[in-house]
């Protein structure tokens, strides 16, 4: 969905919070100004960041972006489906301590389970495993939120394509490619590039920094975009930050791709741009961690999994 020639449009707005009915109408504005509009019957995948069954408040994209985009599209006639696939536990136990269940309850939107699995082929070899529901969707909905990642540096709108790897396999992800930077970023760009065509809406209204991408602390950014690109929308950020591709992996490897959007000259900005926001206090992680999950680390997580469906969701804390 990336405009043929020409620069790549990205959409910055600012809003102090997340209140109605400014909320709505800026999601509103945002969407269709950046070109997203699809027709009556177009089957479309909202995919949240849904991260965690802990910190939601925080590290999930926040319960009001995601009905306001909902909103936007079942005004079009969309028929909306919701899901994500969680580092563990389910994308609706998740998405119920978000709030994101009560704030949908009563629209026309169907929780995807994000159960089945297709396998891609990748090009280092090996294959990943992907939620069929996105594979199987017309158009995705992408609504990353904003934060500080202690792995990747920053997490926002090619990130969150991670959630279409199903369950486990996200886990098992690190373990077999963590060793490689590179090619685990070339996993996420594969990933991305398997997906029906998308667009991105990033919650960054309020963002987290310090850590991530679920343990952070909150920064009042002010800030929703949406491009037709999420490269050029993570290219525009990365670049406000003074940042370089060598502190992105994902950066550099769109840069060595040669993918549109992933040079700071190819975009333009119709509305707000980056340097309207100030992010002086915003902190990034100095240093990134380890990919590779040990064994401990995945046992523990499908554990945690296991008891979290058996329990319904319950006992997870925020």
């Amino acid at each position: 969905m990336t405009p043929a020639g020409g620069a790549i449009r990205v959409f910055f707005e600012r809003l102090g919070d997340y209140r109605e009915p400014e909320l709505s109408r800026t999601v509103s504005e945002l969407l269709a100004d950046s070109g997203f509009a699809p027709g009556p019957g177009t089957k479309v995948l909202v995919k949240p960041n849904l991260v965690a069954p802990y910190n939601t408040g925080l590290a999930c994209t926040d319960a009001a972006v995601v009905r306001a985009a909902c909103m936007y599209l079942i005004d079009l006639g969309a028929r909306v489906a919701l899901g994500d696939s969680p580092a563990f536990a389910t994308g609706k136990i998740v998405a119920g301590r978000a709030g994101i269940v009560a704030a949908v309850k009563g629209l026309p939107v169907e929780f995807a389970g994000f159960r089945r699995v297709t396998r891609i082929p990748l090009p280092h070899g090996g294959h990943a495993g992907v939620a069929a529901d996105a594979l199987e969707a017309d158009l995705i909905l992408n609504l990353p939120k904003f934060k500080a990642h202690d792995q990747m540096r920053l997490t926002l709108g090619v990130k969150n394509y991670f959630g279409c790897l199903v369950g486990f396999r996200k886990a098992l992800a690190h373990r077999v490619h963590g060793d490689c930077m590179e090619r685990f970023a070339s996993l996420i760009l594969e990933l991305m590039r398997a997906l029906p065509p998308s667009h991105t809406l990033l919650d960054g209204i309020v963002a987290m920094h310090v850590s991530g991408p679920a343990s952070g602390k909150a920064y009042p950014a002010h800030m929703l975009a949406a491009s037709a690109s999420a490269v050029a929308l993570d290219t525009a950020i990365y670049s406000k930050f003074g940042l370089t591709p060598d502190d992105v992996p994902l950066w550099r490897e769109a840069l060595r791709r040669n993918l549109p959007g992933s040079a700071p000259g190819e975009t333009v900005f119709p509305r707000l741009t980056p340097d309207d926001f100030d992010l002086r206090g915003f902190i990034l992680p100095s240093e990134l961690s380890e990919l590779t999950f040990r064994p401990g680390r995945l046992i523990k997580g499908r554990l945690k999994s296991l008891y979290l469906r058996l329990t319904g969701g319950e006992s997870a804390k925020d």
